[in-house]
């Protein structure tokens, strides 16, 4: 199985980054920001560098937009995993065009309001991970699976 990880740093990065033990079965590329993290933590990974920032930024939205358009299209994902923030969008989007499967993972600290990225995600997600069981009151779809961090 072929995988897309895309998120942006910091604690998106670090979540999505303890699901480890599953992607390092599959085959794998990276979209993250070129951060000091990113760096240390993708060493040895294969990975494309987004444009940031994302937030109220059009145009990195739409430069990240046609990054995904020419990653997705090479690439072919069967599966596109995120936990967020705005990188994530245009990918997730791009993902489930192309027929990947789409999986968004909640983040760690939005236990009473959802996330932006989230709220755009979810209607399109195949499957909507949540870390707390008061986040399915935002997504009632929403699979607990617990707290990664």
């Amino acid at each position: 199985m072929k995988a897309l990880l895309v998120c942006s740093t910091g604690g998106h990065l670090t979540q999505l980054h303890r699901l480890r033990p599953w992607y390092e079965q599959h085959e794998r590329h990276w979209v993250t920001f070129e951060k000091a993290d990113a760096e240390s933590l993708l060493a040895g990974e294969e990975v494309t560098w987004a444009y940031h920032p994302t937030t109220r930024n059009v145009r990195n939205l739409m430069r990240n937009l046609w990054l995904a358009v020419k990653l997705v299209s090479r690439y072919r994902p069967d599966v596109v995993v995120t936990t967020g923030a705005g990188v994530a969008y245009p990918f997730f989007l791009l993902g489930r065009l192309y027929g990947a499967r789409t999986v968004y993972l909640e983040v760690y600290d939005r236990i009473d309001s959802g996330t932006l990225t989230g709220r755009l995600c979810y209607p399109l997600a195949d499957l909507f991970l949540l870390q707390w069981p008061e986040q399915q009151r935002r997504y009632p779809q929403g699979v607990v699976v617990g707290q990664l961090l």
